[in-house]
């Protein structure tokens, strides 16, 4: 079937972006590899004098049937062993280091953007022909870059209530304005997001972008289902917004919780022998995978899935808006680490498509005990007690995806609520963050992920009414420590809440 091109929205650009002309020295890059063009026209160092004749390395080797955790023997049945070198490939997937390490290809090496296309195909459901990938040093570069092709000073973009802090904090930096939309346990509200718009303030600029977290949400841990995904993008296409997004957490799909030990154990062990062809179809549907416009932009990382240390990431967008990421990087970032362009690609193409799917499954398995261990100790330590209506003070919120945790808190059941909290749920919730530090464990106050931006003039009040005005949450991580210390630390947790609330 013959897809149709996406539709143009390059009137969505920032002025910097229009204002900004291609660099007349990246036009002629294209002719550094030609062999027959003595090439005099750049800055570009010889390759000879680069100081590192090759880059070795060992990984462990698919189907990783000890587990991606652990530790490779050296041997031919569990590890993989290769060296990327200067001037020549071993592997076809190889980015010798005469390239990688040299300037150019801003849209990425083309062995590993080539792999990522792959990879796009086998994830999504492209409903258009002229897409690409551009590749990042990471989200948090690829969110920036967002930010400055599409966004002026005192534009509007929505992004959930709470959203990842640094992503809102970019924003603002660049004085765009973050404004709210209201979010439940399963992420954005349709409905809500639709009247937010429908009753938009005449007058005040209309929303750019739509930014979200559609899986593990940072930092409430929810996850957007196929339906939601396909009302906003309805809603994208009515009001004309852009959907940016922002998966690091994508391929860490735990499932939902389940406390029977013996169901439980079924489950990882079909899990763990699922095949590819059921991984892939268990995965949550995309909005790339809904775009029949080319109005999605999705940021990729590994970051989560690898390394964060390798920097690297991709979008993957509509060439029409893909262009301008590539003029903008090509005088900022020029491209991604070379070194880590080697690496990474060197790794996935001798894994194969087949041998990177192995490993999420792997990934999804540990991340899976890591959730269930995490969600078996909350519920073991946090008071289970109830405020004067009946209803649980504390409440655990297990996530289907990501890496975090968050449990809500009725700020109002503090028996000094009303007194030496003055009925401001926000000071009860810095006291209790000041209270958990004292207690030897980091766990971080919802109140840093706030968006609460506004605009001029301003949107009606019930746009930001707050159904639960006097709930507080913490967020958490059930990946960065061992079993042992997550425990450790959940029960200083429970204790700190125990005392703190003046529970029995």
């Amino acid at each position: 079937m013959t897809l149709p091109e996406s539709k143009d929205f390059t009137y969505f650009f920032s002025e910097e972006t229009k204002a900004r002309k291609p660099s007349p020295l990246k036009t002629c890059i294209q002719y550094f590899s030609d062999p027959n063009m003595i090439f005099l026209g750049g800055g570009l160092p010889m390759s000879a004098y680069f100081p590192w004749d090759n880059l070795a390395a060992d990984t462990p080797l698919p189907p990783f049937t000890n587990g991606i955790g652990a530790t490779i023997t050296g041997s031919q049945e569990d590890t993989s062993k290769f060296s990327v070198k200067k001037e020549s490939k071993v592997h076809e997937g190889d980015i010798p280091l005469a390239r990688s390490l040299q300037y150019g290809k801003s849209m990425g090496q083309p062995e590993l953007t080539d792999f990522l296309k792959e990879h796009t195909k086998m994830i999504h459901d492209m409903k258009y022909s002229d897409w690409d990938v551009v590749a990042t040093t990471g989200n948090t570069n690829a969110w920036e870059s967002t930010l400055r092709v599409f966004c002026n000073r005192g534009d509007v973009i929505l992004a959930e209530a709470h959203s990842f802090s640094s992503s809102l904090a970019s924003a603002e930096a660049q004085g765009i304005i973050t404004f709210p939309v209201p979010i439940d346990a399963h992420g954005i509200i349709p409905e809500k997001l639709e009247a937010l718009l429908d009753n938009w303030t005449e007058g005040a600029p209309k929303p750019k972008l739509l930014y979200t977290i559609p899986t593990g949400q940072n930092p409430t841990g929810s996850s957007l289902n196929a339906e939601r995904k396909k009302e906003i993008y309805r809603i994208a296409q009515k009001h004309d917004f852009l959907i940016i997004e922002d998966e690091p957490y994508y391929f860490l799909q735990v499932g939902e919780y389940i406390s029977d030990l013996s169901k439980r154990a079924e489950v990882a062990q079909k899990n763990a022998n699922i095949s590819h062809e059921d991984f892939l179809k268990s995965l949550a549907l995309t909005f790339l995978s809904v775009d029949t416009d080319g109005r999605v932009i999705r940021m990729d990382s590994f970051s989560k899935v690898l390394a964060p240390g390798t920097r690297l990431g991709w979008i993957t967008g509509s060439s029409k808006l893909l262009q301008a990421y590539l003029s903008l990087h090509e005088m900022t970032i020029q491209s991604p680490s070379g070194f880590s362009q080697s690496l990474v690609s060197g790794t996935l193409n001798r894994w194969g498509q087949k041998g990177y799917i192995d490993w999420l499954i792997g990934l999804r398995h540990e991340y899976t005990a890591k959730r269930d261990h995490c969600i078996d100790s909350l519920y073991k330590f946090i008071p289970k007690d109830n405020n004067k209506e009946g209803k649980p003070i504390f409440t655990i919120n297990p996530p289907i995806a990501g890496m975090f945790f968050t449990v809500d808190m009725d700020a109002s059941a503090h028996p000094e609520f009303a007194t030496t909290y003055e009925s401001d749920p926000t000071k009860v919730e810095e006291a209790l963050y000041q209270k958990v530090i004292k207690s030897g464990v980091l766990v971080v106050p919802g109140i840093w992920f706030k968006a609460d931006g506004e605009t001029t003039p301003a949107q009606p009040a019930s746009s930001k009414e707050n159904p639960n005005p006097n709930q507080i949450f913490f967020r958490g991580t059930y990946a960065a420590v061992e079993p042992s210390k997550l425990d450790e630390g959940l029960k200083r947790l429970g204790q700190c809440l125990r005392e703190e609330f003046q529970l029995a």
